[in-house]
């Protein structure tokens, strides 16, 4: 629950420090004093969307901060963000004049989004025009599928519906486009075919390249290299035979100097080199064979792969890797023109889809049923005595939401037959249906603290009465505050805080103080009576409190 608001710099308000309590709390004051900006203020720690327009005129920031208790099932949330459970939750929002907005939860930075997530399961807020929502389709569905808890079975039902359509725009795209797909499919496999038939293998281009030079070479080759051999080994005049005349010559002149030693060693080593060298020429030119068959082959081969290469409009390198690339688009054209797998495909998702709609649709007429109910039961103490209230559910071309069209309607008073909400309730009618299904669905609510924001305007006299009494029974299972206009209503509070305003200076500042007895009995006293609070007003204040 609540544990306290404190506001700084907040629209009209300079400092607020509002300490709350279980129960049903009411806050009151003049029209205009700022009752509702209390209820702005904590939406900001909420995670609502923040405004510059927030900050108290001459204030660098706007500074908001909420005190919870954390109840039991956030335990395993407030875990999950590295929080500890068992301390007091504080949500904190502060806004600067330049736009910028910063969020805490128990002075750990946090996002907005995570204050939503956790906003939504520590407050639920009925705002004062709530019942003009009633009035579009959209919120009675959304009303009937929160009351009934099946709002994730309908968000099931809505992704069901949006893979069903793709499913269908898949297939018949598939269709539309079937010939075309043939056609590429076509064109596809023969280019396939073809580099099939050439069945170029990786690397063989590389090979084939180096063994056509050798081949197409092969008589310089071994021309070339019978002259090396020769200047190396074979001749008088070779490097061998002036190797080993120059080693001779050291060897002598080593025994008067053994400094030669290491040019004799440097010679040795090239004499070793120059045999070796020779050594492998010769077994070079044993390999080395004029092969006119088999350089014509390899040309052919390589004009193969180069009219190919020309044709695919590439390197002959790349042919490989265009094969690969041919292969995948086939692949994809085939699952593409596979229009039996689309076909069932389709058929799933439409099945998936209809087992899902008429689930959402059993709940809603189970809802619909106990909410009509309770609803009806509620108008007879609300000034409509003898009047229903019916969901009804008209079955509808499948959609988004549903398989059914749901519409609120509504017969005011006996002897009426029932309408739509939308044509024949009164704006007092709407006001009071609206606070029934407001107290209706925030009974069954799992959020520990219930606000309403002038939900009762447009009801007043007997019917007034009956609000603050049903509000002060929904604060004996939730917290409720509840900003309200009604002496009835803030009779029945548990706490009330009165709000005032006040001019001082040229500024003006919004109050809010908590009231003992005899200020709750000039508060409800000035409710009733207005500007002028006479003695028989105080009394009348006695009495609706007493009561």
């Amino acid at each position: 629950m609540l544990r306290g608001l404190h506001i700084r710099d907040f629209v009209i308000v300079d400092h607020a420090e509002i300490p709350l309590d279980a129960g049903f709390t009411v806050f009151s004051g003049e029209t205009g004093a700022g009752k509702s900006i209390l209820i702005d203020a904590l939406s900001l720690t909420l995670g609502a969307r923040g405004d510059t327009a927030f900050i108290r005129e001459g204030a660098t920031h706007a500074d908001i901060s909420a005190v919870f208790d954390a109840p039991a099932t956030l335990h395993a949330w407030l875990t999950d963000q590295s929080l500890d459970p068992d301390d007091a939750l504080i949500l904190r929002r502060v806004i600067d004049t330049q736009g910028r907005s910063k969020a805490f939860i128990n002075g750990l930075p946090v996002t907005l989004g995570q204050l939503r997530e956790l906003g939504e399961q520590l407050v639920d807020i009925h705002g004062q025009h709530a019942h003009q929502s009633l009035l579009k389709a959209s919120s009675q569905r959304d009303l009937l599928d929160d009351q009934g808890g099946h709002t994730a079975l309908a968000r099931q039902v809505q992704q069901a519906w949006q893979h069903l359509r793709d499913a269908d725009k898949a297939l018949a795209q598939a269709q539309r486009s079937e010939a075309a797909l043939k056609e590429e499919r076509d064109q596809l496999e023969l280019q396939v075919a073809e580099l099939n038939l050439l069945d170029l293998r990786e690397g063989e281009w590389e090979t084939l390249s180096n063994d056509h030079s050798r081949l197409a070479h092969a008589q310089s080759l071994l021309d070339g290299a019978n002259q090396t051999l020769a200047m190396l080994d074979n001749e008088e005049n070779s490097a061998q035979s002036h190797l080993n005349a120059a080693l001779h010559l050291l060897g002598q002149l080593l025994r008067h100097d053994a400094r030669l030693n290491t040019i004799y060693q440097a010679i040795e080593s090239a004499r070793i080199a120059a045999s070796e060298a020779a050594s492998d020429l010769n077994s070079y030119l044993d390999r080395l064979d004029l092969d006119p068959e088999r350089l014509a082959q390899a040309e052919q081969r390589l004009s193969a792969i180069f009219d190919t290469a020309r044709k695919f409009r590439t390197e002959p390198g790349e042919l490989v890797a265009r094969r690969q690339d041919l292969l995948q688009k086939l692949a994809g054209n085939s699952a593409a023109a596979n229009i039996d797998a689309l076909r069932k495909a389709a058929e799933q998702a439409h099945a998936v889809y209809k087992k899902l709609a008429q689930q959402l649709s059993a709940a809603r007429k189970r809802t619909a049923k106990k909410l009509s109910e309770q609803v009806t039961t509620a108008m007879q103490t609300l000034a409509m005595q003898g009047g229903s209230f019916k969901v009804e559910l008209t079955s509808a071309p499948a959609s988004a939401q549903g398989e059914e069209v749901v519409e609120f309607l509504v017969a005011g008073h006996s002897g009426t037959r029932l309408r739509p909400l939308t044509k024949v309730a009164s704006g007092g009618e709407l006001a009071r249906l609206s606070l029934a299904l407001s107290v209706i669905a925030s009974q069954a609510a799992r959020v520990p603290t219930l606000i309403f924001d002038e939900v009762d305007a447009g009801v007043g006299g007997a019917v007034a009465e009956v609000v603050g009494r049903l509000l002060r029974e929904l604060g004996q299972r939730h917290q409720v505050l509840c900003v309200t206009h009604l002496p009835q209503v803030a009779a029945r509070g548990a706490q009330h805080y009165e709000v005032r305003k006040s001019t001082s200076s040229g500024t003006t500042l919004s109050q809010i103080e908590i009231l003992d007895a005899q200020g709750r009995v000039n508060e409800v006293a000035r409710m009733l009576g207005g500007l002028t609070i006479t003695e028989t007003t105080r009394q009348h204040a006695r009495e609706m409190l007493a009561t």
